[in-house]
């Protein structure tokens, strides 16, 4: 059974598999998603068991690779316009945390320890292309 379905995306979290499952069921594209359960349990675990997987029949392969290329999975603002990089003019810019100051070390510890998600997190946007971090003004 395994050699019939291949993965075709990973994703951080159940929730962002879940929509380009979605997507691909609309197309007619059989899915199915591995580690959804594990990490909607503890989702502080998606790194370490390499997240959640979104497999395919390996005859839908080239249907599915379309459909992710028509996904446009970069930042956009609020009026749906694609977020430039200040210093390259990329459009492939992702919104991603940090924990740089001690402040957002401590409440990520503090959540960890209690088993929760974390309460304060600071975010910046990342350039794919020139690795440019920035916030928007």
């Amino acid at each position: 059974m395994n050699e019939a379905f291949t993965t075709i995306a990973i994703f951080q979290y159940s929730s962002e598999a879940l929509i380009v499952k979605g997507r691909f069921e609309a197309e007619g594209i059989e899915t199915f998603l591995r580690d959804q359960h594990t990490i909607d349990t503890d989702p502080l675990v998606s790194n370490a068991i390499g997240g959640v997987k979104l497999n395919i029949r390996r005859e839908d392969e080239a249907k599915a690779l379309e459909v992710l290329e028509s996904i446009n999975r970069y930042s956009l603002d609020d009026t749906g316009v694609a977020i430039t990089c200040p210093k390259c003019g990329s459009k492939k810019v992702d919104l991603q945390s940090n924990v740089k100051d001690v402040k957002s070390l401590m409440f990520f510890m503090f959540s960890f320890l209690l088993y929760v998600l974390p309460i304060y997190i600071k975010y910046e946007y990342r350039c794919e292309n020139c690795k440019n971090k920035f916030n928007l003004k």
